[in-house]
C-alpha cells in the first residue's frame, strides 16, 4: 500500500491444532491509516473463521469508535496498553458498542477491567509458562515446535497462534503407498494419458473421486456449473488446469487430523503466488505458481523429505528449482509468500521493494489467498 502498511497473518488453532481463527497483524504508521488500508481490501476479507485483528506495535486509539469493522473480527488490545485511562475508557467504550476483543502479551496482574468480556488472550508461553488469572481463553504464542505446543496444552493453554506446526516433523526417506498413488495419478495427467486409465487409476482409492470434485466445485473455484465426474472436468477445465486442480488431492492426502491446518498454510501460499504472479508471468504459467506453493510444505504434510516426492513427479523444472533450492523464476514469489507469515514485516516488506509489487497489491493478495484456502474446507 502506498501508504505503508502492510498485512502479515498466522493462524489461530484449537488443542487439536484445528483453524479456529485468522489473526491479521497490521503494519502501520498508525490506527487511523491502519483502517483505512483495510476498508479498501474490504471485498477480499476472509469470513470462514473469526478474524483477530493486532495493530502490532501501536496502541489503538478512538478511531476504532466510529469504524464498522468486518461482523467476524476481533480486536485485540496490548497489555503493555492497559496502564492508561484512556485506553480503559477505550475498552469500555469498545464494550459497549459490542466490539469483540482480545488481550495480547497477557502477564499475571493485567489490568483488564472485570466488567468487559474478554474473548481471547495471548500471551508469550516463552514467558509465561501457565496461563493463570488470563481473563479470557488462554493462547499460546511464540512456540517453536509441536512437542512446545503440546507442552504448552498440558500447562493450561487451550490453543495457539503461530506457525508452530510446521516445525517439529520428522521426515522420511520414503513415500506412503497412498502418496505413491496419488504421485501416479498427476503423472498420468501431466503425460497426457488416456482419459479411461486416469479414471481407473482415480477409482483406485474411494476419497479421491469425492475429494476432487468436491475441490472443483468449491466457492474458491467460483465455476458456473457443477462438475459431475472427471470426464466432465476434463471437458470444463482441460487438462492443463486439472493439473493445478489435482495438486491439491496431494496436498491434502495426510491422514494425521490435525493436517487441515498445514493444508491451510500450503494452500494459502500457492494462491498467493498465483495473484501475484499475474503481474509477472502469463496465464498458462499461473497454475505452475499455484503448485509451487501448495507443494512447498508437502514434506510437512506427508513426512517425507520434499526431494523424495519430487524425484517421482513429473513437474516443471522452475517448480522443482523453487522447491529445493530456493533458485529460479518461481522462487521470488515463493520467498514472499513465506514472509508474508512472519508476525514482522521487514523480510517481506524488502521482498516487495525487490520484486517491486506495492504493500497494497501483496496485502490484497495474502487476504485473498487466506479467504480462498479457508473455502476449500480441508477439515
Amino acid at each position: 500500500m502506498s501508504n505503508g502498511v502492510l498485512i502479515t497473518r498466522e493462524p489461530v488453532v484449537n488443542q487439536q491444532r484445528a483453524i479456529t481463527a485468522n489473526r491479521l497483524v497490521v503494519h502501520a504508521p498508525n490506527i487511523a491509516t491502519a483502517l483505512q488500508a483495510i476498508d479498501t481490501q474490504r471485498e477480499y476479507w476472509p469470513t470462514v473463521h473469526p478474524v483477530f485483528i493486532s495493530f502490532g506495535r501501536l496502541v489503538p486509539t478512538a478511531e476504532l469508535l466510529d469504524w464498522q469493522m468486518p461482523e467476524n473480527a476481533l480486536v485485540e488490545i496490548p497489555a503493555q496498553a492497559l496502564q492508561y485511562p484512556q485506553i480503559q475508557d477505550l475498552i469500555h467504550s469498545l464494550k459497549d458498542a459490542g466490539v469483540p476483543l482480545a488481550l495480547s502479551w497477557f502477564q499475571p496482574g493485567a489490568a483488564w477491567p472485570a466488567d468487559a468480556d474478554c474473548r481471547f488472550v495471548l500471551a508469550d508461553s516463552r514467558k509465561l509458562a501457565t496461563p493463570e488469572g488470563a481473563p479470557g481463553l488462554p493462547l499460546a504464542w511464540g512456540l517453536a515446535d509441536i512437542p512446545a505446543f503440546e507442552a504448552a496444552v498440558a500447562r493450561g493453554y487451550a490453543g495457539a497462534s503461530g506457525w508452530f506446526f510446521l516445525r517439529g516433523v520428522t521426515p522420511s526417506r520414503q513415500l506412503a503407498p497412498s502418496h505413491a498413488q496419488i504421485v501416479r495419478l498427476l503423472n498420468l495427467v501431466r503425460n497426457d494419458a488416456d482419459i479411461t486409465e486416469i479414471e481407473h487409476a482415480l477409482k483406485q482409492d474411494v476419497s479421491l473421486p469425492y475429494k476432487l470434485l468436491r475441490y472443483i466445485n468449491s466457492a474458491g473455484f467460483g465455476l458456473m456449473v457443477e462438475v459431475q465426474s472427471f470426464r466432465h472436468a476434463v471437458t470444463i477445465l482441460g487438462r492443463d488446469k486439472l493439473n493445478k486442480w489435482l495438486s491439491l488431492l496431494m496436498v491434502s492426502a495426510s491422514k494425521d487430523p490435525t493436517a487441515p491446518a498445514v493444508m491451510q498454510a500450503a494452500i494459502a501460499r500457492g494462491r498467493m503466488m498465483e495473484i501475484l504472479g499475474a503481474h509477472f508471468f502469463e496465464k498458462a504459467q499461473l497454475d505452475n505458481l499455484f503448485i509451487t506453493g501448495a507443494f512447498s510444505l508437502l514434506d510437512v504434510l506427508l513426512g517425507t523429505d520434499i526431494d523424495v516426492v519430487l524425484d517421482q513427479m513429473n513437474l516443471p523444472d522452475a517448480i522443482r528449482d523453487a522447491l529445493l533450492n530456493g533458485e529460479g523464476v518461481y522462487a521470488s514469489l515463493l520467498k514472499l509468500s513465506i514472509a508474508s507469515e512472519s508476525f514482522l514485516p521487514d523480510q517481506l516488506r524488502g521482498q516487495c521493494e525487490a520484486l517491486g509489487l506495492s504493500n497494497e497489491q501483496v496485502s490484497s493478495a495474502i487476504l485473498q489467498a487466506v479467504a480462498f484456502a479457508d473455502a476449500l474446507s480441508f477439515g
